[in-house]
């Protein structure tokens, strides 16, 4: 028979308590940790949303006697429509949309009446951008809160493993905020750009959008865009409306910018059919009109990174610039000559002008932006060495 000394036996007892102790513990540390990643998130997020809306206090020309204002107005929200009776679902986003949109021009109005037009405006989207970013700040703390409060380790490790992606698209929102209120032109913007190098005298036709007829491959068409270089959506649905009351409009052919896949390229171009329109509300306006006359609507995409529509225009995506235009080329072909076609440059006109003669400030613009933006990336690499 053989029998254990003493070190053994005390060996084996210390095993097992350490073994018991971490069983117990480990759960608690893992859960400490996965706060404490958090909380750090939360602070960052909150900081920026901060520095976001001092961008926007500076842009309206007020000092701090709007700050408080302008913290307050962070907090506006948008109440969607019930859906429980789908009938006139549309016209009720629509009213909706036409509200909140009412409400930012009066605050803007309010907080900045010294501005000029284009002004309001960048101030105006750069409003939206720094509640976008606030309610991810608060979003990030309620989890934060709930997961202390609790001691959930699952709700935890989900929020962490989410927290990356989270942080790059609030960046984006603060980068978006900094584009918007200095008027620089943004992924978003390619479809404007894309219209804009076909029109040559601009004409107002609906509530911020711009449109010229042009000829192309001896097609007539009826180019139209949302008006800039300020920061615009427009109400294409009005302007297209108006349009084809008067002209028999054979085809339709939108440009807009689309989330690419990663792994896709930045800048490269695809063509489908449908209406190449984000967000909800005109395009379903938009569709419906369409419907009964049996137009044929064809989309051509740039596709941009899922944080690059609303980031500063990077030089890829201006450079798809060319490939899509020989795209609508392509479009207005497949029309016969002699009908009428639309074409739809989709999406923000920040920092886009109306009109080709003056898309080599766009250019200017998008290289400096590289320029500030490679020099950033360096700055950030050195301080990681």
């Amino acid at each position: 028979m053989v029998m254990l000394n003493q070190s053994d036996v005390v060996g084996t007892i210390v095993w097992f308590v350490v073994f018991f102790v971490f069983m117990f513990l480990y759960p608690r540390l893992m859960l400490s940790q996965a706060i404490y990643k958090m909380e750090q998130s939360a602070e960052k997020l909150e900081d920026m949303s901060r520095r976001a809306n001092q961008i926007v206090l500076k842009k309206s020309k007020r000092g701090n006697e709007a700050k408080q204002s302008i913290d307050a107005f962070t907090e506006f929200f948008v109440i969607e429509p019930s859906n429980i009776d789908p009938y006139g679902l549309v016209r009720k986003i629509d009213q909706t949309i036409r509200s909140m949109e009412s409400r930012f021009s009066e605050y803007v109005e309010e907080v900045a009446p010294g501005l000029n037009r284009e002004e309001k405006k960048q101030l105006n989207y750069g409003l939206r951008a720094a509640i976008g970013l606030r309610q991810i700040a608060k979003v990030v703390r309620h989890f934060v809160e709930l997961t202390k409060k609790f001691k959930n380790w699952q709700m935890a490790m989900i929020i962490n493993m989410q927290l990356p992606i989270i942080e790059k698209i609030a960046e984006s929102e603060y980068k978006g905020t900094v584009a918007f209120v200095n008027g620089w032109p943004i992924g978003d913007s390619i479809g404007p750009l894309v219209a804009a190098s076909f029109i040559e005298k601009p004409k107002e036709i609906a509530e911020d959008i711009v449109y010229d007829k042009v000829s192309v491959e001896g097609r007539t068409c009826f180019v139209l865009k949302a008006r800039g270089p300020e920061p615009s959506l427009g109400r294409v649905d009005e302007a297209m409306e108006k349009l084809m009351k008067k002209n028999r409009i054979s085809r339709v052919v939108t440009i807009d910018a689309a989330q690419k896949l990663e792994g896709e390229k930045s800048g490269s171009v695809a063509e489908g059919v449908g209406f190449a329109m984000g967000g909800i509300g005109q395009r379903e306006i938009i569709e419906n009109a369409l419907l009964p006359k049996k137009v044929p609507v064809d989309s051509i995409v740039v596709k941009v990174g899922m944080t690059e529509a609303i980031l500063p225009m990077r030089k890829e995506i201006y450079n798809s610039l060319h490939g899509a235009r020989e795209a609508v080329v392509r479009n207005v072909r497949r029309s016969r000559k002699g009908e009428k076609v639309l074409i739809i440059g989709v999406g923000n006109s920040c920092g886009v002008p109306d009109s080709k003669r003056q898309l080599d400030e766009v250019k200017k613009a998008v290289e400096e932006l590289e320029r500030k933006a490679k020099e950033e990336q360096q700055k950030q690499k050195k301080g990681w060495l």
